[in-house]
């Protein structure tokens, strides 16, 4: 069967990519192909285990809406292709032809080969809604958790289980928590955060085996002190899937994931990809990146959309900035740009501006709450590089301002200069904004 769009994979990049072509595209015919009957939010899959309740709640829903915009939907698994043809073929035998491919396989767990990581009852998180069913039902009945990884996943999935009831160690081999995304003093504030919610936490720390016989029994450290475990969650990163991409032919990076230009186009004519399978480019440095954010995936299908055809959407920014936020207890993290730890190894002079201030005025309103934070300038030219907070819940959207503003090259003076709108019930005051305040501590130290 022939049609005009193709796209593989049904998670972030694949739903976009399919209803930004329809959009797009009012007459082409367009056929989505995705391995799993639903699909879950994926930042919102450590709540399934307290907050939501269930897998169920975190269902995306998108099933109907491709019904609704005429998308046609095959719930199978694209094993092969043919790109001289252009032909793809599903496990189910079933080929299909296109005139414009989108790949979208996204990621799976990465399993650090640390010795029983295969016994029963070791699991790990990913978009999968049937094994997390599974994960959820013998969490349930467990008494001692164990999660190996101190990353968003791991802290989030922690802060969650804890919520139930259940005794929980968070191992990280780094020295701080979520060390990719934060400098060791916003880690530490982590730290303390999750440590209040009674999770046993255990940074700058190797396990050394999984140990059990079949079942997981208990996780053994390198230095010996043993943890007992019911259940252990591997939360230790995700690689991209590019086993068909490779069939296929297509260029993949030495880190491997697929190679794309600045319009999503793979390396073959007519295939574009996007998400997590895609080889982003480092904001600043222009060094591969190993990115992988639902938010980067959407960006990415919006723009193979867009330029499936001609290319409409030029692609201006340099290339893929990180941008996080993350609640843990009762504190919203949030960071964008570079760390000052990744600054420092990539060359960079740097200033640091810090401010605290309360997100309301005054500061006795009953959701008021205590915004820490630091700016990371370049010394030379004072141009925006990072920028970490801790806070309340508008720390959230505080950081996609921050994030436009190293997209748009903003400096030290810009900052002090940005003209805000303020309101005792939405923000801090005018006299105490805390990115002018930050800017402000940063420009006394030029």
């Amino acid at each position: 069967m022939k049609y005009d769009i193709v796209v593989i994979g049904g998670s972030a990049a694949g739903l976009v990519a399919a209803i930004s072509s329809r959009k797009l595209y009012k007459d082409k015919k367009i056929l989505i192909i995705k391995k799993l009957e639903k699909e879950l939010v994926p930042c919102g899959i450590p709540y399934i285990f307290h907050t939501l309740g269930n897998v169920e709640s975190d269902y995306m829903g998108i099933e109907e809406k491709f019904k609704a915009m005429n998308i046609e939907l095959l719930i199978d698994e694209v094993v092969d292709g043919n790109i001289d043809e252009k032909k793809i073929i599903t496990k189910s035998g079933k080929e299909y032809y296109y005139e414009k491919l989108v790949i979208a396989t996204g990621s799976t767990p990465f399993i650090i080969p640390i010795p029983g990581h295969n016994l029963e009852n070791v699991y790990t998180i990913p978009k999968n809604y049937k094994y997390l069913g599974t994960v959820h039902e013998k969490i349930k009945n467990a008494e001692n958790v164990v999660i190996i990884g101190g990353g968003f996943i791991g802290v989030e999935v922690a802060d969650e289980i804890k919520k139930s009831g259940k005794n929980v160690t968070l191992i990280e081999a780094r020295d701080s928590l979520l060390p990719a995304s934060f400098d060791s003093d916003f880690g530490d504030i982590a730290k303390e955060e999750i440590e209040n919610d009674n999770v046993t936490v255990l940074t700058d720390t190797i396990v050394k085996e999984i140990y059990g016989n079949e079942k997981v029994e208990k996780v053994i450290l390198d230095n010996g002190e043993e943890i007992p475990a019911d259940v252990v969650i591997l939360a230790t990163g995700y690689k991209p899937n590019t086993e068909l991409a490779k069939k296929m032919g297509l260029k993949v990076t030495e880190l491997g994931y697929i190679e794309t230009d600045d319009y999503m186009r793979t390396s073959v004519e007519d295939i574009y990809a996007a998400g997590d399978c895609v080889q982003h480019k480092d904001f600043f440095t222009g060094k591969p990146s190993r990115l992988m954010l639902a938010s980067a995936a959407v960006f990415d299908a919006r723009i193979a959309a867009n330029n499936l055809y001609k290319l409409k959407l030029l692609r201006t920014v340099k290339g893929s900035l990180n941008v996080y936020s993350t609640v843990i207890g009762s504190k919203t993290f949030a960071a964008a740009g570079i760390t000052e730890r990744m600054a420092k190894e990539e060359g960079f002079d740097i200033i640091v501006g810090r401010a605290e201030v309360i997100d309301r005025h005054p500061g006795k309103f009953e959701d008021a709450s205590k915004i820490s934070l630091k700016l990371i300038f370049s010394k030379e030219c004072g141009l925006l590089l990072g920028a970490q907070m801790v806070g309340g819940k508008s720390v959230g959207e505080l950081i996609n301002v921050v994030s436009l503003a190293i997209q748009k090259e903003v400096n030290i003076k810009d900052l002090i200069k940005m003209q805000v709108g303020t309101h005792p019930l939405l923000t801090a005051g005018p006299t105490s904004y805390p990115l002018t305040l930050a800017a402000e501590d940063a420009l006394a130290q030029m």
